[in-house]
């Protein structure tokens, strides 16, 4: 339950008697509705919330042009990749900015003894009382009641003055209720309950042979030796300790490390007894040796053992993210990496995020982690959620730090989801006639992924080998289980690097349906960007080999890919390739990728889109050629 302040405390803020001057005013956020919230009940006016103000910061109109500055292969500053502090610096919001929104939180009674300014300038943090924020924001506030119990505090729509908006980016917690922060529902004994963000593995229930060892079976059974073949990826150089490699997990997903040794035995048998590295964040730790099961050790088991066994020495490190109460999400993990993004600086959003210290029974006590460890050079990530589900505001700030962490020279790769052109479980979007949007397995519209939408990451979609077909035939798009994730944003402008390929995608195969389906405006971000296989992998789960699928095996095989090809780089003294998109996209790169050209991904009463020649929306630009690809980014400055 999202955590009131007691009414107590109010005395203490002296709030009640001060009138403020009126200013003309302007809709900044409103809320377009989920089938999955109801309101529960009107908030009393003497309950305190936390409230955390996001300023507008400087520069982020040149954000893109900082970004492709360092990872365009044209430009002469390609991988002269920024330091923290100057990302800190150049993003810092102005005086001006500062001023203007502390003065007007001054004119309603919050003075300074009330509010923290984070370190970096980015947030303002204080605590409000309903009657006080609802003054504040021209709006009402409600006690909302998710579907699966959980309860978020939030409001239908608020406002600003209109000197003040242009001073504000995001306010927490207001309109935005997207993903659930909750992972176990503890009156039903902490039962599991996966939440939005969770895409993880799917099974057919079906068990692999023993065989193997043969790349003939690859079109049944895929393991480590058929993505060598298939990729043509070399055995790894030894480990350089600068080349770092980092899988996320968010809690209660973790690894078994006796599946990880069964795993290597067979694949990797240098590796039998290595385990991943852990980075604990908020009190993440590897909850396996209490909670089993499919849901819970799949994604792990999976990311680990085909992300070691590829790159095998190298280290491989494990971000697990939250205690097994609150969980994670995708925030907590960009506070652990960047000390100007943390909660302590006012980042997180209550009703999606873990909240540190964690006030719950059983809950992590310690300090949130703060800026802990230096951002890996790759990070995999197989979760994500659905565009719908959260705000635009919430979704742009979060994609700008994406774009900060590409700037300091880091991947980052998402999985673009199992459903086709539907969302998590399948849903897609429906308008209801009033013009409130939500989620339905009846929707009709295509529900594009976040932050797969985000322009500043890379999205892996997802292949397969052909019933028949060899690892010397043609890959086509996922048909097995799962449905490679691909489609438009309706958040997210087109970045420059895909767009001349996106315009012949329409060109040449213009999709046969209306913008009443998808967002055909051409103007929009596009994803996936790339793919690896995801059908028919090979596991150690629970004690046994499985057969597992989902974009979510395609993205640890290609950010092995990537961190392989940084080894080679550090070890001629460059510097690791960070943000990957610009080149990839780019025209000397087409011939290190496989261009897949059949399949489809089918969803909300449609085949979806199709795979064709050149990029599509089904599988980007296609698989690595690990050679060329090498060859590529080794000509690179």
């Amino acid at each position: 339950m999202f955590s009131l302040v007691p009414l107590l405390l109010l005395p203490l803020l002296g709030i009640l008697n001060v009138a403020a001057i009126n200013h003309p005013r302007a809709l900044h956020e409103k809320r377009t509705g989920t089938v999955k919230l109801r309101q529960h009940r009107r908030l009393s006016p003497r309950e305190i919330v936390p409230i955390q103000i996001g300023l507008k910061q400087s520069n982020t109109h040149r954000i893109e042009e900082l970004l492709y500055a360092v990872s365009d292969p044209v430009s002469p500053n390609y991988g002269k990749h920024y330091q923290p502090d100057e990302v800190v610096e150049l993003f810092a919001p102005s005086n001006e900015t500062v001023d203007a929104v502390t003065a007007w939180l001054q004119e309603h009674g919050i003075g300074e003894d009330r509010v923290v300014l984070s370190q970096s300038r980015g947030w303002i943090k204080f605590p409000a009382a309903v009657d006080e924020l609802e003054r504040l924001l021209d709006t009402t506030y409600h006690l909302y009641q998710h579907q699966d119990g959980s309860e978020h505090v939030g409001c239908e729509e608020y406002s600003l003055p209109v000197h003040i908006k242009e001073h504000i980016e995001i306010i927490h917690p207001t309109v935005n209720m997207g993903g659930k922060r909750k992972i176990y529902n503890h009156s039903k004994k902490r039962s599991l309950n996966k939440g939005s963000l969770l895409r993880g593995p799917k099974t057919n229930g079906k068990k692999p042979s023993q065989t193997f060892n043969d790349t003939a079976n690859c079109d049944s059974q895929i393991t480590p030796d058929c993505l060598r073949a298939l990729y043509q990826i070399p055995a790894t150089p030894e480990p350089n300790p600068k080349n770092t490699f980092a899988i996320l997990e968010l809690t209660p997903q973790s690894y078994v490390a006796e599946d990880l040794k069964n795993f290597f035995t067979e694949f990797a048998p240098s590796i039998e007894n290595t385990l991943p590295k852990l980075i604990s964040i908020d009190g993440g730790t590897v909850t396996a040796d209490t909670l089993t099961g499919f849901d819970i050790n799949g994604e792990s088991d999976l990311d680990f053992e085909y992300g070691m066994s590829l790159t095998a020495p190298q280290l491989v490190q494990l971000y697990q993210a939250g205690d097994d109460v609150e969980g994670a999400s995708f925030n907590n993990m960009l506070d652990a990496l960047d000390k100007s993004f943390c909660t302590f600086e006012g980042g997180d959003d209550p009703n999606d995020d873990g909240i540190y210290p964690d006030p719950l029974p059983g809950g992590f006590k310690g300090k949130e982690s703060c800026g802990i460890v230096k951002p890996a050079n790759v990070i995999s990530i197989s979760y994500g959620a659905d565009e719908v589900e959260f705000t635009d505001f919430y979704q742009i700030r979060e994609c700008q730090e994406h774009a900060k962490l590409g700037m300091m020279g880091v991947t980052v790769l998402y999985a673009s989801g199992d459903n086709g052109v539907a969302g998590n479980g399948g849903v897609c979007i429906e308008k209801l006639a009033n013009g409130t949007v939500i989620e339905s397995v009846n929707g009709t519209i295509f529900n594009p992924s976040f932050p797969e939408g985000c322009p500043f990451v890379t999205g892996v979609g997802a292949t397969q080998v052909d019933p028949g077909s060899t690892v010397n035939d043609p890959e086509g798009a996922a048909q097995q289980v799962i449905f490679s994730g691909g489609g438009f944003s309706n958040v997210f402008a087109i970045p420059e690097y895909q767009k001349a390929q996106v315009e012949h995608f329409f060109a040449a195969h213009n999709p046969p349906y209306s913008s009443a389906v998808f967002n055909n405006s051409r103007t929009v971000r596009a994803y996936p960007d790339v793919s690896a296989n995801g059908v028919n992998y090979v596991i150690a789960i629970d004690g046994e080999f499985a057969l597992v699928f989902g974009t979510s095996a395609a993205t640890p095989v290609f950010a092995s890919v990537i961190t392989l090809i940084n080894a080679e780089r550090l070890r001629v003294g460059k510097s690791p390739v960070g943000f990957i998109n610009p080149a990839v996209y780019s025209p000397s790169f087409k011939e290190a990728f496989n261009d897949i050209k059949h399949g489809d991904n089918p969803g909300c009463g449609t085949n979806g889109f199709t795979a064709v020649e050149g990029w599509d929306p089904v599988t980007g630009v296609g698989t690595p050629i690990f050679p060329k690809l090498l060859e590529q980014f080794l000509r690179l400055p």
